[in-house]
């Protein structure tokens, strides 16, 4: 990719991230008219973030890997144990005698730059630990692991997302994790806005990443790994490299989750969670940021917010209780996704970006015959 291209990309990107800062600003002041679409641009901005963590590896690389839930998992809690205040910890831990940690970040940060600026500092601090965290696990785990190839890696990690999901309900680290209880009573970001700058800014360090002479390397592994290692790239270093990169966003994403839901609970971090991540991958386009980020949006405001009414009884203005109850949403919801497969089989976007569609809407406008 040259020069020019990247700046192209750089500034489309830049110019579609001010846009929807604009449009969740606006529905921020709106609060609470708004109230409803606030929480589905939160919940979408974090699916976008870890699809996009994931396309990283199962797209770029070609490591087909199921472990994102408990990356997630382990970001997640990161987050909750290091946020709770520290008075409400004995009402959150009261099985554990008040839990182990004993401290909280937001209120540490705060004695030190004020409250405000304080407690906004120790949020994103504890984010960035639950991401080192993830990525530390991927390294370890990764030396193994990685050894394996296609459907074997993917058993692999799915089982140890698993595994962690089981370890995080053990008791003996109910002190930490609160065993099986939840964890709640952290601080979240009140506005949609911090969560899009936030999850946009990571968005556009992987973008970068994809961009720069790693990425291409990443790229070169998922075409042909003979061909790589000929070239004299190092297939384990960049695998490992890929793999720990792609946790260490998970993990942040798994925190940013965690704010939005409000609570943490080790049990709902499911392989049915790692599974939807990877279906909005495969409908955004195995192999493209902006299809991920398009893709999360489309699917969370369909499953959150259009198509809810089919749980309820009415849909549209058509009352049908008979029809419409709970769960048919999901069946509707079902044969929407079997569409999109059957019509677009390399997903809505395929292997290409919004600004590489643009660039191609244009060629063809001027080579139309006058």
């Amino acid at each position: 990719m040259n020069k020019s291209k990247q700046k192209r990309d750089l500034l489309f990107l830049t110019v579609v991230l001010a846009a929807v800062l604009a449009v969740t600003i606006a529905m921020d002041m709106a609060l609470p008219s708004y109230h409803i679409a606030i929480k589905v641009v939160k919940k979408a901005t974090v699916y976008a973030l870890v699809a996009v963590s994931m396309n990283l590896l199962n797209g770029f690389t070609g490591l087909f890997s199921l472990g994102q839930a408990g990356f997630m998992l382990l970001g997640a809690f990161s987050y909750g144990v290091l946020t709770i205040p520290v008075d409400k910890r004995p009402g959150v831990y009261q099985y554990f005698d008040g839990g182990a940690i004993k401290f909280s970040l937001p209120e540490v940060f705060a004695g030190v730059f004020g409250d405000t600026l304080g407690s906004v500092i120790g949020m994103l601090a504890a984010l960035l630990v639950g991401g080192i965290l993830a990525a530390l696990m991927a390294w370890l785990i990764g030396l193994p692991v990685l050894r394996l190839k296609s459907d074997y890696l993917a058993i692999a990690t799915l089982g140890f997302a698993e595994i962690l999901r089981a370890f995080f309900q053990w008791n003996a680290l109910g002190p930490i994790t609160n065993g099986s209880n939840l964890l709640k009573s952290y601080p979240d970001f009140t506005y949609a806005t911090a969560y899009v700058i936030l999850a946009g800014a990571l968005i556009a360090l992987i973008v970068l990443l994809i961009n720069s002479t790693y990425g291409r390397a990443f790229k070169a592994i998922r075409d042909d790994e003979v061909a790589a290692e000929a070239m004299g790239i190092n297939l384990a270093r960049h695998k490992r490299m890929a793999f720990i990169i792609s946790s260490f966003f998970a993990g942040i994403g798994g925190g940013m989750l965690a704010m939005y839901n409000g609570t943490i609970a080790a049990a709902s971090f499911k392989s049915t969670m790692t599974y939807e991540i990877l279906l909005i991958v495969v409908i955004g386009g195995i192999g493209s940021i902006s299809g991920s980020v398009i893709a999360s949006f489309l699917y969370i405001i369909s499953s959150e917010w259009l198509l809810r009414g089919l749980d309820s009884g009415e849909f549209l203005g058509v009352k049908a209780p008979g029809l419409f109850k709970n769960g048919f949403r999901m069946a509707v919801f079902s044969v929407i996704i079997m569409v999109i497969v059957l019509f677009f089989r390399k997903g809505l976007m395929g292997d290409k970006e919004l600004p590489d569609l643009l660039r191609l809407g244009k060629r063809r406008k001027e080579a139309a015959p006058k």
